[in-house]
């Protein structure tokens, strides 16, 4: 048996060290949250880690799902040993490869970290509804329910999978296993070698497509045959169960970790059992511990191998005495009777009590259930409530148990405080962060610090929404010297430890209903620790006096600020965590954290890791424990969440979601097609600035910039009649409006909106007016919000009352004129100065109210539309951006659709019009029809002749075509169809329907939010990621140049194409957007958009876009085809040549600089390949700029004669 060697890894990690060890090939491509697992084999690859047999994998990264498994497939036909990684939509565009290779009998491993559907909404967390929906093509599943069996099970599917030759889905819940991060022991290379059989591996490489022994494989088959080829695989899936089962004893006997297809646990006469797959039974197995000890007789049966199904196997798993069963499907199937599992199960039972061998003298009675659907949480209370319900005569069929159904009432009813004696020796903790404020990582390191170094068990779990960056974070930690089985999250009343790293928490989250008896809660604040007190709400203090609460404070914001940290706190905490929590040695603490610090920061330079150094040791000093008084002194409560004025949806819903009740909104509540009203984001006031923007009217010029470059358009201007102003707040600043393009009656403001602004300071970077006195004192000028906090609230509650200008005589060319039109996208969930949501609020300001979107899945999509708000609102007409996500790799073909469709029902109306002239009124029919609808003055005239219209139809009751024109009548006033995504898509899995919907001449908008990497599922390469950068999937940096497409785009005459960056040039980048939605054909707008991925902090994203742009790595043109109709040239440069050197930008960027410390020469070589690049492109955009357009070689001709 091998020796006992601890890992505190999370599945994912798990699962690829396995697949890594055992593969050739590995096929990769985003998703999460299974893109973890081909982020290890990269850069395990990269450096060099070889497999089994002593070769280093081949990792490649393909253009979608589709292709990886194409890439798999192809790689299996030549005989290597290849496998994947995948989850929910990308597995099922696996779909028809999958059947190709069980058709084929091929061995491999597919690894899947199973995830929810987009259905009604897409979701990243997990549940069993892809593997369900691959459970026809003849794979394999094997079920792991714990990060200890996702690396047992990689191991036992590559070794069945060789032998068996049955293609092998090997799975796991996403997140609650591929992201939990627990203490498991490792599978050495003795056992990989004793289980992976080299006759096994030889037959496969002898089957191998070759000239050397040709045959053909793929043939197309007639009605004469195909049924016979079907049947001839049947004696390898009957055979693979116990081939399976034999491979389990063998790794049993080398590990002492045994495991059974159907694994029973629970009393030996038990009456009640569950049924399930998953790291639900790890709960169920729990709870019956629980139960059993109290003399309940009750048993959970874990399935692992799901397919093929051995219906004998799970009969004699099950104890004769069981009367009631109840099967759990972690999925729904619309309309079907029953889910998978649950259908399974009783097609076992009935067989068996058909053929005469049932072990049951009665049969069972079997009801299914379903449960934690996207990572709803399945609790010890869940599972007692489904024990409780099997005692019932008639116990419910097809329940739901978690949520609240109060429409079809198929939920049970549960004990939310039910909880097991489980923890009564653990220590629980809980983590409040802020996405991107470091506090999750520092939290995996803490609890592989207590995993390592301690022999207590430990578990870390992490809790965060799809936004991931700027939203709320909690880590849930467990250590304790038994093993820990609890696959869900820490209740009320149990954490000992409590830390809230973001002070505005206080006001928006009751956190210490999490809390114990006798907790510690940790609290970052800028108070001083004697006037902390005062500073808490009431029912904070009375909890902390209540259950005798321990407090501790820190300024960690200063902390990091003095260690130059910016507002990275993480290490500062998880110090002041250890040395609270005496969990290790203070001395040891200390070394740990700073080892672990050197382990996740040493890529990125010496200087992070000395700033991080320096706030650890600078941490203890600053903490301070707070005196508790004896009674509650607060005048205060925690405010309301939202506005008591907000609308009633978002009263009755939205606000549960902010304050974290989703759990307990009924299903009554839920729009039955997922259709939501815009303008939520305006009511969650996320408070996330420690300084905001003060305005200095009497220096401003009026430029308008700083509404521009506002990411979460939280600062605005706008212009009014000076008598509007008359009764405004002492402290509301205005200006007499400067220039000549607007009356001299009207003043200017610009008004921030405090509780809406991130304090990203973006607006006074690019305030270009100093003081010449005083020349750091600009226009704009960052001031600590806490003082003047209360009076801008007032004062934007003031501004958002006033009109907005009239838009149809703003001069929207220029950035002041453009700036004056309502945004409609505001306060978004994206970074703290992302560099894509500007171009968003541009483009609805321009043309919002007449906007339909097509959004690509991605980060445009999630800050875009996760609930509980989205960001896309409605102006005071309610008119606004139509919005709508189908898939990732569809968007474009999705767009092109809302197009047709709109042109269609256009020329309906039209054809109604006339067919309708006399009833309507030819006048008015004749000025519908020929509307020219290119100013906004022009389009709202046609809005009111379309209210004309209507009620002219509405008069018509007794003719049918005026009730149909009624439902099309809107599509007479111009819409305009914008495509949106990021390079993910439109470079990489879309792009085949980018270049489709580009040759087909409609007239849509094609914004392509170009980060130079997938954003959203955490920084993978894509082929819009420049040479030599690092990025996950290229761990030893990318070798080859980024696509150029918008070259590729202007090989079609008619698509309107521009390069732009708003912070480089923001009159080009207006200009491209109002010149794009006019053009008459396809536009593709490419916009350069800093992200946190570049390893660069986005204070400085104008900077960045600056470098960029002067260097050569993102020249700005414009490629117009109106200009060809007019004989000119089409492309325009609007950036001059490269005038610094390539390295002047991208050492300023830690993506490009860490490989100087990884692989300096491959660094070396790629900036001097980069420097080459950017010279000759700009070089070829110089030469096809400067060649004459047919109005200059006539005018040449004319001249020579």
């Amino acid at each position: 048996m091998q020796t006992t060697r601890w890992l505190m890894i999370d599945g994912n990690e798990a699962t690829a060290t396995i697949a890594h060890r055992l593969s050739e090939v590995c096929a990769i491509y985003p998703i999460t949250p299974a893109s973890a697992m081909g982020e290890w084999a990269d850069e395990w690859s990269a450096q060099g880690r070889t497999n089994l047999w002593g070769t280093v994998p081949h990792i490649v990264e393909m253009q979608s799902e589709g292709g990886a498994a194409g890439a798999v497939h192809g790689a299996l036909q030549l005989g290597s040993l290849a496998t994947t990684f995948t989850a929910s939509q990308g597995l099922l565009l696996m779909i028809p490869n999958m059947y190709k290779i069980a058709g084929e009998l091929t061995p491999v491993v597919i690894h899947v970290a199973a995830r929810s559907l987009a259905c009604q909404a897409l979701s990243i967390f997990g549940d069993h509804s892809d593997v369900m929906a691959v459970r026809q093509t003849g794979f394999a599943m094997l079920c792991a329910g714990s990060v200890q069996e996702a690396m047992d099970f990689a191991l036992i599917s590559h070794a069945a999978t060789l032998i068996g030759r049955l293609p092998v889905l090997h799975f796991f819940d996403g997140f609650r296993t591929s992201h939990e991060v627990a203490k498991i022991q490792a599978v050495d290379d003795e056992v990989l070698h004793a289980l992976i059989s080299q006759e096994a591996l030889h037959a496969h490489r002898a089957r191998a497509m070759s000239p050397d022994h040709p045959v053909l494989r793929g043939t197309a088959q007639n009605p004469d045959v195909y049924f016979q080829g079907r049947e001839t695989v049947n004696k390898f899936y009957l055979a693979f169960p116990e081939l399976v089962q034999q491979l389990m004893d063998q790794f049993a006997e080398l590990t002492g970790r045994h495991y059974k297809l159907f694994e029973y646990h629970g009393a030996a006469d038990a009456e009640r059992v569950i049924v399930l797959m998953g790291s639900g039974a790890e709960t169920v197995h729990e709870t019956v511990d629980y139960l059993q000890a109290q003399g309940e007789k009750v048993g959970v049966l874990r399935v692992r191998l799901y397919r093929p199904l051995d219906a004998q196997a799970l009969l004699v798993a099950l104890p004769s005495s069981v009367k009631q069963i109840a099967v759990l499907d972690r999925t729904k199937e619309p309309g079907s009777d029953g889910e998978p599992l649950y259908k399974d199960i009783i097609t076992a039972l009935a067989q068996a009590q058909m053929q005469g061998n049932s072990p049951f003298a009665k049969l069972p009675t079997v009801i299914g259930g379903r449960y934690g659907l996207s990572s709803k949480e399945f609790t010890p209370g869940m599972v007692a409530a489904i024990f409780t319900e099997l005692q019932q005569p008639q116990p419910k069929n097809g329940f739901t148990i978690g949520i609240y159904d109060d429409v079809t009432h198929t939920s049970l009813v549960w004990d939310e405080h039910w909880h097991t004696a489980a923890h009564k020796e653990s220590v629980q903790a809980l983590f409040y962060g802020l996405g991107s404020d470091g506090t999750v990582s520092a939290n995996k390191n803490s609890i592989k610090i207590i995993g390592e170094t301690t022999d207590l068990y430990a578990q870390g779990y992490f809790v965060y929404d799809s936004k991931k960056s700027g939203a709320m974070t909690v880590s849930h930690l467990r250590f304790g010297p038994q093993p820990i089985r609890s696959t869900y999250l820490i209740g009320d009343h149990q954490a000992q430890f409590i830390a809230c790293h973001q002070p505005q928490f206080i006001e928006r989250f009751e956190m210490l209903d999490k809390a114990a008896e006798g907790a510690v809660f940790l609290l970052n604040t800028a108070h001083p620790v004697d006037q902390v007190w005062d500073e808490l709400p009431r029912r904070m203090q009375e909890q902390i006096i209540e259950k005798n609460i321990r407090v501790y404070c820190i300024d960690a914001y200063a902390v990091a600020q003095q260690a130059n940290m910016g507002k990275r706190i993480n290490t500062i905490m998880q110090t002041c965590f250890f040395a609270i929590s005496g969990v290790l040695p203070r001395e040891k603490a200390i070394a740990s954290i700073k080892e672990a610090v050197q382990n996740t920061y040493g890529s990125k330079g010496q200087s992070i890791i000395d700033f991080n150094f320096r706030a650890i040791d600078a941490a203890l000093a600053s903490l301070h424990e707070m005196p508790v008084p004896n009674a509650a002194t607060s005048t205060f409560e925690r405010p309301p969440l939202v506005d008591e004025n907000a609308p009633d949806f978002i009263g009755r819903f939205t606000a549960r979601l902010i304050a974290g009740e989703g759990d307990r909104v009924p299903v009554s509540m839920m729009p039955v097609d997922g259709s939501f009203p815009l303008g939520s984001a305006a009511y969650e006031k996320r408070k996330l600035a420690l300084e905001i923007p003060v305005w200095d009217a009497e220096l401003c010029t009026q430029c308008g910039k700083c509404p521009m470059v506002c990411p979460h358009a939280a600062i605005r201007s706008k212009l009014v009649p000076k008598d509007l102003v008359a009764d405004a707040p002492d402290s509301f600043k205005t200006h007499p409006v400067l220039g000549r393009d607007y009356p001299d009656n009207h003043v200017m403001m610009y008004q921030v909106s405090p509780d809406d602004c991130t304090g990203c300071g973006l607006c006074v970077d690019i305030c270009p007016i100093r003081d010449k006195s005083n020349a750091s004192h600009k226009a704009l000028n960052m001031q600590s919000i806490e003082p003047i906090h209360a009076q801008e609230q007032a004062n934007w509650q003031f501004f958002e009352a006033l009109p907005e200008y009239d838009r149809s005589v703003v001069k929207q060319t220029t950035i002041k004129g453009a700036m004056l039109l309502q945004p409609l996208f505001e306060f978004s969930g994206a970074c703290v100065g992302c560099g894509e949501t500007p171009y968003l609020k541009l483009a609805t300001q321009l043309f919002g109210d007449r906007m339909v979107v097509a959004n690509a899945t991605g980060c445009s999509s999630i800050y875009g539309a996760n609930l509980p708000t989205t960001p896309w609102t409605v102006n005071a007409e309610g008119r606004g951006p139509a919005w709508n996500n189908s898939l990732f790799e569809d968007n474009a073909e999705f767009g092109l659709g809302m197009r047709i469709a709109i042109d269609q029902q256009t020329m309906y109306a039209q054809e109604l019009l006339e067919a309708l002239r006399d009833s309507i009124g030819s006048e008015l029919v004749d000025a519908l029809l020929t509307a020219e609808q290119n100013t906004e003055q022009e389009i709202a005239e046609q809005r009111l002749r379309v209210v004309q219209l209507k009620q002219r139809l509405a008069e018509l009751t007794d003719e049918p075509r005026a009730q149909e024109l009624l439902t099309v009548a809107e599509q007479l006033v111009v819409r305009s169809v914008w495509i949106i995504g990021g390079d993910g898509w439109a470079y990489d899995i879309g792009y085949g329907g980018l270049d489709h919907v580009l040759a087909s001449g409609r007239n849509v908008n094609i914004l392509v939010l170009d980060t130079e990497v997938y954003s959203n599922t955490g920084g993978q390469t894509s082929k819009a990621t420049p040479r030599g950068a690092v990025a996950k999937f290229s761990y030893a940096g990318k070798p080859t140049a980024k696509k150029d497409l918008a070259m590729l785009a202007m090989g079609y005459e008619n698509v309107y194409v521009a390069k732009v960056a708003y912070g480089a040039k923001d009159t080009q980048t207006l200009r491209a957007f109002i010149d794009a939605a006019a053009h008459d054909g396809p536009s593709l707008i490419i916009a350069y958009s800093p992200c946190i991925a570049h390893g660069v902090d986005l204070t400085h994203n104008h900077r960045q876009q600056n470098l960029a742009v002067k260097s050569g790595h993102w020249p700005l043109f414009r490629y117009e085809p109106s200009r060809a109709e007019k004989g000119l040239n089409p492309l325009r440069l609007d950036s001059a040549a490269p005038s610094i050197d390539y390295t002047e930008f991208s050492s300023t960027e830690t993506r490009f600089s860490m490989l100087n410390r990884t692989y300096p020469e491959a660094a070396k070589q790629y900036q001097e390949q980069a420097q080459d690049d950017v010279i000759a492109r700009f070089a070829h955009y110089q030469s096809l700029a400067d060649l004459p357009g047919a109005a200059d070689l006539e005018k040449k001709e004319s001249g020579d004669d």
